[in-house]
């Protein structure tokens, strides 16, 4: 077959030549193996003249690699002059996405790991934080090309990274591993928002059953001489206690203890006497198929724990963590919490402080009817929801008589409710010494040592008023979930506080909604669901509950709504008036819809501004704190530490109210200060945060400390309302925050680059390229503030100078090396940004 040569294309400016991908191929005859050399090594090359450049080759062979596609970016295309004239498009440029696929690397897992730790690691904590004083670095070999080509991977996140990916490695036993770049690379946010939805909520599910109850069962807070796994099932439930008898039976050597619980589970003197024996209560189960000798066979439920030392189902923690799951559509484990939550109701009269012995005389915040209605809304579809949400509404009502409006909890002067557990003598959950420094000039006083005088209190041998109201008011501190504040110290029981009556609040207009909307108007009580006063089979009707929401709102205006401040107050129902004490917990008004518009107005313009740090909402103002001393140390749920579940109900709140900015703006605050740790200290997510401190924010010097934060290599579960937190806040940002985060940009930062007097204009498109340069390839690897792009903090610039022989000066633009920032810099510059330089770094095309 032979060819005829084609014409050369027209050079005329307006004559475009053919493109390749449009000419028909044909094959063709095989020629000499000399041109056939030539041939390819002008195609792999490049070396063919210039001036020969338009002619078709008169023979072809076989392609021998796989064509190289190009793609374009016509700058012009982005943007045009603020006077809408056109600027003459540049010169088109092109990428080999061969050259520029992306980096993978060979890594032998125990070689790098320790060679990593001996040189990183220098406070030996098995992470790789800004508080080591290593170099930083690290040299990998590329996978293809079998580990002749290296390239850098520097800055604490990117090496601490590589750690947390090696850890997994070595847990799973491989010996060597394809690391790929983008793994090191990770956005922070993408990275932590990962992590969450597939490691930290699975690592943080617990399930009660056969399987595993020999393990569940012991308790770190047992402080007996001889712990062993035991279990208390309710006389409600005798289908249960014959199967856990069964695998006791079954498997003697895990010494397991199976109890029947009293029919009275609340009698303050039975509870007390199970702290010679405690254990954990029984959950909810499902049947599941027969064993082979036909005998039933149960499974337990599946739930979440908050981690670290509390491993068990917490009452408001649940809900907290229900919210994040339910995002990550995990619905199911919320269901099934809500189950375990009607089934404590049904057996043990309360939601509990968590499910041991020593919690049955104490609840904890009510979030039920809201927890309830929030999966309801996404089980709509199936067969058993209607069921589901009749359940959960029919223990809500018992609990809201039985519990919140019932003595010693409702206060009948005042109309309101108070945390106000019962129990006897000491709590045995928390560290043995926790009491030393109040019981010890009780125990020299009777002459007794410290553990002969806690037995002799606690079975009433000795007679001590005062100690019995301050264990009245500790009590009632642990009740509410804040322990412990100076806000509610010595006083806890006699306050009817904000938080507690915007949840019974909530309860009202709840469950009024529910019987309206989903049961025709009347709801009948079955006796398992039956409260005290009432007989089974009586009716609620909407009207009621409707009726106590408007009372009880017209209550806590008169009460405890101060209009000079602009915010609600705790009203002490001993001494007729409110504390005064500054509370974030003023904001459960808004979440709960007690307050008015007006009301709302107030709290956000006069009353936000006294709780709003750098990290979001702090527990309460430094004023009503008061000093600290050696004597007086910090509380946990006070200033300057703040907690997940106030961000997320101040959120909500003000949503409700049509404060989106707001709540935006606090919802960025806080996951920022979540990501920077995150970033700087091996990926840590702990139990709460000092919301003051921009640099060291998990670090809490109170009571127990953190938790989540002791951990070797890698994070493994993080904190479970703090993981929700994290997933609600971030479905409350926009994209453009979400890229602010990315780029680990204080709020401060984020709202001047969004300024409208700094809107980015065609004026600076002209300078995108040389925008890319310095960020693609940066010459200093660590960044730590937008106002200098590529300099270093003083940690690491002291690094840099200690870098090992032979470090490259630079890192390459395909390396591990930018820092979080710059990575993000990078990637958003084809969406339509500008350089931070240019205070306009996450405008978006379209927003």
């Amino acid at each position: 077959m032979s060819l005829q040569k084609s014409a050369p294309p027209s050079l005329h400016p307006q004559s475009a030549p053919p493109h390749l991908d449009d000419q028909k191929t044909e094959s063709f005859p095989a020629y000499s193996e000399e041109k056939a050399a030539e041939h390819h090594a002008a195609q792999h090359h490049d070396q063919r003249p210039l001036h020969d450049s338009h002619k078709r080759p008169e023979f072809h062979t076989a392609r021998s690699t796989e064509k190289v596609r190009t793609f374009s970016l016509l700058l012009s295309n982005l943007r045009k002059h603020e006077d809408g004239a056109k600027w003459a498009p540049p010169r088109r440029f092109s990428a080999d996405l061969e050259r520029s696929r992306e980096l993978e690397f060979e890594v032998h897992v125990e070689e790098t790991l320790k060679q990593i730790l001996d040189r990183e690691d220098t406070d030996k904590n098995i992470q790789i934080t800004i508080e080591d004083k290593g170099p930083k670095w690290i040299n990998l070999g590329t996978l293809h090309s079998d580990g002749y080509v290296k390239h850098d991977i520097r800055t604490t996140y990117h090496m601490s990274n590589l750690l947390q990916e090696l850890t997994i490695a070595k847990e799973k036993g491989l010996k060597c591993i394809i690391l790929s770049e983008s793994r090191i690379n990770e956005n922070p946010v993408d990275r932590l928002a990962r992590l969450i939805k597939d490691e930290f909520w699975s690592n943080l599910t617990r399930q009660i059953d056969g399987g595993n109850v020999a393990k569940v069962g012991l308790d770190t807070k047992d402080w007996n001489e001889h712990p062993r796994p035991r279990i208390y099932v309710p006389r409600g439930a005798p289908e249960q206690h014959e199967y856990y008898t069964r695998i006791a039976h079954e498997h003697p050597e895990v010494n397991l203890d199976v109890v029947w619980l009293s029919e009275d589970p609340s009698n303050e003197e039975y509870v007390r006497d199970l702290n010679d024996a405690p254990g954990l209560l029984a959950l909810e189960m499902e049947r599941v198929k027969d064993t082979k000798k036909g005998e039933p066979d149960f499974k337990g439920l599946k739930f979440v724990v908050p981690g670290g030392r509390f491993n068990e189902l917490y009452g408001w923690d649940s809900y907290m963590e229900s919210l994040g799951l339910i995002i990550h559509d995990k619905v199911t484990l919320a269901k099934n919490m809500v189950k375990h939550f009607c089934f404590c109701i049904r057996h043990y009269g309360k939601i509990l402080n968590a499910n041991r012995t020593y919690y049955l005389c104490r609840t904890q915040p009510p979030f039920l009817t809201d927890m309830a209605l929030r999966v309801y809304s996404r089980i709509k579809h199936q067969p058993d929801a209607k069921e589901f949400l009749r359940v959960a509404t029919l223990a809500a009502i018992k609990e809201y008589y039985n519990v919140w409006m019932s003595a010693p909890r409702y206060d009948a002067e005042s109309g309101l409710s108070r945390y106000r557990a019962q129990g006897l003598g000491v709590p045995p959950e928390t560290e043995a010494s926790h009491f030393e420094h109040v019981l010890s000039p009780y125990a020299k006083k009777h002459n007794m040592s410290y553990k002969e005088f806690i037995r002799a209190y606690n079975f009433g041998k000795v007679h001590e008023p005062e100690l019995d109201n301050f264990f009245l008011h500790d009590r009632a501190v642990r009740e509410s979930g804040h322990d412990t504040s100076y806000r509610l110290e010595n006083v806890a029981a006699d306050l009817a506080v904000v938080d507690l009556n915007s949840c019974l609040y909530k309860y009202e207009t709840d469950i009024a909604h529910i019987i309206e909307t989903e049961f025709d108007g009347h709801l009948t009580i079955p006796s398992g669901f039956c409260a005290k006063r009432y007989a089974p089979g009586y009716v609620e009707i909407p009207s009621t509950w409707t009726q106590r929401a408007a009372q009880r709102k017209e209550t806590m205006t008169k009460l405890m709504w101060d209009e000079k401040t602009g915010m609600f107050f705790d009203y002490d129902t001993h001494l007729k008036k409110q504390t005064g004490y500054e509370s974030v917990t003023t904001f459960w008004s808004l979440w709960a819809g007690v307050a008015t518009q007006e009301q709302a107005h107030a709290l956000v313009k006069r009353a936000l501004p006294l709780f709003e740090v750098g990290g979001g909402l702090v527990s309460g103002t430094e004023k009503s704190r008061g000093s600290i001393s050696l004597s007086r140390p910090n509380r946990q749920w006070d200033y300057p530490f703040g907690w997940a579940p106030q961000q997320i109900l101040a959120w909500h709140g003000m949503l409700k109210y049509g404060y989106e900015q707001d709540a935006k703006r606090l919802a960025y605050r806080w996951c920022h200060m979540v990501t920077r740790a995150f970033v700087d200290f091996n990926g840590v997510v702990v139990e709460k945060y000092n919301v003051t401190d921009p640099k060291r924010p998990h670090i809490v010097a109170a009571e127990y400390g953190n938790q989540g934060s002791d951990f070797k290599g890698r994070p493994t579960e993080g904190f479970g309302w703090v993981n929700a937190s994290y997933i609600v806040g971030l479905n409350i940002l926009d994209r453009s925050m979400r890229r602010g985060l990315g780029a680990l940009a204080t709020w401060e930062e984020y709202r001047n680059a969004k300024a409208p007097k700094h809107r980015a204009s065609s004026t600076y498109a002209t300078k995108i390229v040389e925008d890319l340069k310095p960020h693609l390839v940066p010459t200093i690897p660590e960044v730590v503030s937008p106002a200098a792009i590529g300099s270093p903090s003083g940690h690491e610039q002291e690094h840099r100078t200690d870098q090992p022989h032979g470090a490259a000066s630079h890192v390459p633009a395909t390396s591990g090396a930018a820092h979080p920032r710059q990575a993000a810099l990078a990637a958003m510059r084809f969406d339509g940004a500008v350089d931070w330089r240019h205070q306009n770094v996450f405008t978006e095309v379209g927003e």
